[in-house]
C-alpha cells in the first residue's frame, strides 16, 4: 500500500483500518450493511456507504487494497462475496483480512452452544469498547485455511499468505484470565491460535 493506492474498508463498521490510514492515501472508503454503525462511523470526511458485501457499489478494478477485519466469519455466503472483492480489486491488488480462526477452542463453542453468544454480547462494551449493538450473529462459513482456499481458488482469487495468529488477549477481561489465556495458547497446537490472518491477491 502507498500513498496513491485505493483502500476499501469492507465492512467498516464504525471505524477500522480505514479511519486510520484514510488521509495517508489517495482514496479510502468504507462499506458497510449497519447504517447505526456509519452513522457513527469516527472518520469525519470518509466516504463511507451503505452495501452488502455481496453487492458493492463500485465499478471494477477500483482499489488496490481490500481490508477486511473481523468480517469474514459473519458471512452468508463467502463465495459471492469472494467474487465481488475480486470485481473490485485491480489485478495485483490484495484483500488482506482478520477472522477467528474455527479451529480454536472458544470458536468451536461459539459455533456449537448458546451460551457463549450471549456472554460475548456483554463482554464486547468492556473488553473492546464497542457497543452491544454492534455484535452481530456469526455464521464462520470461511473460517478455516480450507475453506478460504476453497472460496478463493473458485473466486479467481490466488492465496499470498494464509497466518494462524494467538492472541491470549482475547478474553483477557482481568489478570486471572489473561494468565490462563497465555497458558492455553502455550501448550495449543499452532494451527489452533484463535485469529487467521490472510493475504489474496487478484492475479
Amino acid at each position: 500500500m502507498t500513498r496513491d493506492s485505493n483502500v476499501l474498508d469492507l465492512g467498516c463498521g464504525r471505524g477500522g483500518v480505514a479511519e486510520v490510514i484514510w488521509r495517508d492515501v489517495r482514496l479510502a472508503a468504507g462499506a458497510d450493511p449497519d447504517m447505526a454503525s456509519l452513522t457513527g462511523h469516527r472518520a469525519k470526511g470518509m466516504p463511507v456507504v451503505r452495501a452488502m458485501a455481496e453487492n458493492l457499489p463500485f465499478a471494477s478494478d477500483s482499489f488496490d487494497v481490500v481490508v477486511s477485519v473481523w468480517v469474514l466469519e459473519h458471512l452468508a455466503d463467502p463465495l459471492e462475496v469472494f467474487i465481488e472483492v475480486r470485481r473490485v480489486l485491480r489485478p495485483g491488488g490484495h484483500f488482506i483480512f482478520l477472522t477467528p480462526n474455527l479451529r480454536n477452542p472458544l470458536m468451536v463453542m461459539n459455533r456449537l452452544g448458546k451460551a457463549l453468544p450471549a456472554l460475548q454480547r456483554r463482554l464486547v462494551p468492556r473488553v473492546y469498547g464497542r457497543d452491544e449493538a454492534d455484535t452481530f450473529p456469526v455464521r464462520y462459513r470461511a473460517n478455516t485455511e480450507r475453506d478460504i482456499k476453497t472460496y478463493a481458488q473458485a473466486s479467481g482469487l490466488r492465496v499470498q499468505e494464509i497466518r494462524v495468529v494467538p492472541d491470549p488477549t482475547y478474553l483477557a477481561i482481568n489478570g486471572i484470565l489473561f494468565n490462563a489465556s497465555v497458558m492455553s495458547e502455550r501448550v495449543m497446537p499452532r494451527g489452533w491460535g484463535v485469529h487467521l490472518l490472510g493475504d489474496l491477491v487478484r492475479p
